[in-house]
């Protein structure tokens, strides 16, 4: 009897182990290989790639480079791509070279101020901008160089004196400084402002040095708003992505065109049309470009009229349950991009232009997937509260029975202007929410571009009104299938999902029975008077908090800051909050999280010293996820 006992529970651990294995996990997950497109090889034949696979044993990223043939597939790896690829930091005719590397500009230390006190620990400032995302301002602003390519030690510096930076803080690139496509000019990304009114203002501007007369041009004088990712084609003719006000960093982004004396925005005819990236076409006729639709983001491609009084026609390429993450550019009658789904992490894709169709070229997470049971996810419309008709992904547990009742979340998304498309993330991840046993909610709320320039524009001072009916009414609607378990549900997000987490504890009349918030603006004073980038919260909020004229901000104050309604807190939370997080800073956590502790509240907090508004370290991750489900396992049991 004891051997048959012992040989059944071999069987069922056996058997529980398999099924593991068919379901996503942290630790599974985060073994994906993370695809990234270095280019297309100069004769059009080959794409180049980097895998980057997680080690958490080691905490860090593996990285290795491959080459991929678009002829018969096959796929080398290599240990160095600079011949395959075109260095488009060297200008046309060979003669120059551009870089950026840190420049040195004002005194912040201590050390700097008093040098007798090199061992001071110190920073001194007497003005705003002291600091960005997650660093704090030390004095050094990055700048364009240009050199002679047979003389690379003689450089001259582009931005010399200017405390200015190029690329632009915290996320431009290489992108932001190229050469023209005669070689005759260099054109890079700034923005000329310092202080306080670097901390107000979204205005980057384009300027073009002219190598032969040494003198510098402002391409967008005249637009205020953003001016960035400039792209030459082969005739010579600029291309960038354009918001015209200042101060808002959500706004309608479009793709303007300058051939030397005229400009023409291509998309403004569009209002459904948000540019997230582009490309010239190889001939230079017609711009492709990614954009959010539907709760997806498509290619779409648009010609270039020139000075003919012809409009601009703008044509989707691509439909489907996805995401179009990024183009890595253009070989014949074909298209290299990079797509997702909630399923399924990055990979390279083909695509015909005529068609619209797509073949998977890279298969680095393949094996992974066969071997998993994936959710289904389905899009319904849900009748708001004003009448209009909202977009809602629904992701549903693999093994989905309708005959069964299922835990469920409401997914807040963060921006607040951001889309919820079909994006993979390697920390809010649907596939791994539903593996654990959870129907997933997630809304394309008031605030979203791919559903028209006022939808997405709604939300703006108006944080806590309707687009917090919008959450509810697709809870709620969703709720009303037999198989959601109204008992056990859940409302989870970060950012401005972390804030509407923080808002709807104090208003969702017992729908809920956790919360999770990750780095969510809990105080809109303190916010405030601590985030880096104030032209977002003057904006979204309406201006300071002691501007007592202003009705917009007073409003937003009184009706919308979650901090006023915690007398109304009655359910679990789980908060995270980053320690660099210097957009969200860390007293918004520790606020919410002091505020359930003394009102008794069953609570926890997971603070992450070392990462900021995201979790990017591997360990990190993986305690992130584990507390995640493990507070889920607790309070929606």
């Amino acid at each position: 009897m004891k051997r048959i006992i012992t040989i059944l529970v071999f069987i069922l651990t056996a058997i529980g182990t398999v099924n593991s294995q068919n379901l996503m996990t942290p630790e599974l997950l985060w073994q994906l290989g993370r695809v990234s497109p270095s280019g297309i090889s100069k004769d059009g034949k080959q794409v180049v790639y980097i895998v980057s696979t997680p080690n958490v044993e080691a905490n860090k990223n593996f990285r290795k480079k491959y080459v991929l043939s678009l002829q018969d597939g096959a796929v080398a790896e290599i240990s160095n791509s600079d011949s395959l690829l075109l260095n488009n930091k060297v200008s046309a005719d060979g003669k120059y070279m551009l870089s950026n590397e840190e420049v040195k500009v004002n005194k912040v230390f201590g050390s700097d101020l008093y040098p007798a006190l090199s061992k001071s620990n110190v920073y001194v400032f007497d003005n705003l901008a002291y600091r960005h995302w997650d660093t704090w301002e030390d004095g050094k602003f990055d700048h364009v160089f240009l050199s002679e390519v047979n003389n690379p030690s003689a450089k001259k510096d582009l931005m010399e004196g200017t405390a200015y930076d190029c690329p632009t803080k915290p996320f431009g690139g290489d992108e932001d400084y190229i050469f023209s496509a005669d070689g005759k000019q260099v054109v890079y990304v700034t923005k000329k402002k310092a202080g306080t009114a670097y901390a107000t203002s979204t205005n980057t501007d384009l300027y073009a040095y002219d190598i032969a007369t040494d003198k510098t041009t402002n391409i967008t004088e005249e637009n205020k708003g953003y001016d960035l990712n400039p792209a030459f084609n082969k005739k010579n003719q600029l291309a960038w992505l354009s918001m015209k006000r200042d101060g808002f960093e959500a706004d309608k982004q479009d793709i303007i065109v300058w051939n030397g004396t005229t400009k023409n925005n291509l998309t403004r005819y569009r209002d459904d049309i948000h540019v997230e990236s582009f490309i010239w076409s190889e001939d230079g006729n017609k711009i492709y470009f990614t954009a959010p639709i539907d709760g997806t983001i498509q290619l779409f491609e648009v010609n270039y009229p020139g000075l003919t009084k012809m409009l601009p026609v703008v044509k989707q390429i691509t439909k489907g349950n996805f995401d179009i993450a990024g183009i890595v550019g253009q070989t014949g009658n074909q298209l290299v991009v990079t797509r997702t789904d909630m399923n399924h992490a990055a990979e390279i894709y083909s695509v015909e232009i005529t068609g619209g169709q797509m073949k998977q070229l890279t298969h680095v997470n393949d094996k992974v997937y066969a071997s998993l049971k994936m959710g289904k996810l389905e899009s319904r419309m849900v009748k708001t509260t004003d009448g209009k008709d909202m977009f809602v992904w629904v992701v549903y547990p693999p093994d989905f029975d309708p005959n069964k009742k299922y835990p469920t979340l409401l997914y807040c998304q963060g921006g607040p202007q951001s889309p919820l498309t079909q994006f993979y993330s390697f920390r809010w991840n649907f596939q791994l929410m539903a593996a654990n046993g959870y129907i997933v909610v997630a809304p394309n709320r008031r605030g979203m571009p791919g559903h028209g320039t006022k939808w997405n524009e709604q939300i703006s001072k108006d944080w806590g009104g309707q687009v917090m009916k919008d959450y509810l009414s697709a809870i709620d609607d969703v709720s009303k299938e037999k198989y959601i378990d109204r008992n056990r549900l859940g409302c989870v997000g970060a950012s401005y999902g972390g804030y509407s987490v923080f808002y709807l504890a104090g208003h969702h009349n017992k729908r809920f029975r956790s919360f999770i918030a990750h780095d969510g603006v809990f105080d809109l004073k303190s916010m405030y008077g601590t985030t880096e980038e104030l032209w977002f919260v003057n904006w979204d909020f309406g201006g300071p908090y002691w501007d007592k004229k202003n009705l917009a901000v007073q409003n937003a104050l009184a009706k919308f800051n979650p901090i006023n309604f915690v007398d109304k807190w009655n359910t679990p939370i789980l908060i995270y909050q980053g320690g660099k997080d210097y957009r969200v800073p860390i007293e918004q956590g520790l606020q919410a999280f002091t505020a359930a502790q003394l009102r008794g509240i069953k609570s926890k907090l997971v603070y992450l010293p070392d990462e900021n508004h995201w979790v990017l370290n591997a360990q990190n991750a993986l305690v992130w996820q584990k507390e995640f489900y493990k507070w889920l396992g607790e309070t929606l049991k």
